[in-house]
């Protein structure tokens, strides 16, 4: 449903459900886009029946951060900027270095645990029902995690309606 592909030395995009993230300038275009330099670049290929958003957003985790078990309304692709990241999810864990990505398919819980020793930021473009739009994603699955302090900070570029 979503491909994703890195691109050291720019890309240029035409159009469509296509998310183009510009590394050093930390910066995310939908559709056409011109990026000179290092770029991520998500593609959905295959849109969900139904009324939905394309969401790109960063995610960034001060050393030793935690997403608590939980999850999200709809699937995405994560890429990892910067630091390392630990993902516990379907009875496996995986560690991620920068420029690894992995894909979360909404209702499968998800345990993420960053670096301990230095900040670690990932980009996600997620697929997300229209109702959620402008809205915080995360769902935690033990209600006591609900009240526990809160280290990741999510920064959104674009929300853009799914074109069919």
């Amino acid at each position: 449903m979503i491909r994703v592909a890195e691109h050291l030395d720019g890309v240029v995009t035409s159009g469509g459900n296509v998310v183009a993230y510009d590394v050093m300038r930390n910066q995310a275009h939908f559709g056409a886009a011109d990026v000179d330099g290092h770029a991520i670049v998500w593609e959905v290929t295959d849109p969900p029946a139904g009324d939905w958003i394309v969401r790109c957003d960063r995610v960034d985790f001060p050393p030793g951060g935690i997403a608590y078990l939980h999850t999200h309304p709809g699937p995405g692709i994560r890429v990892l900027v910067s630091g390392r990241i630990r993902i516990d999810s379907g009875g496996e864990s995986h560690e991620y270095g920068p420029f690894e990505s992995w894909y979360e398919s909404g209702p499968e819980p998800v345990l993420a645990v960053a670096s301990e020793t230095e900040e670690t930021a990932f980009v996600r473009v997620m697929l997300l029902p229209r109702e959620w739009e402008g809205k915080r994603t995360i769902r935690y699955v033990n209600p006591e995690d609900e009240d526990k302090p809160k280290t990741q900070r999510a920064t959104i570029f674009l929300e853009q309606p799914l074109a069919r």
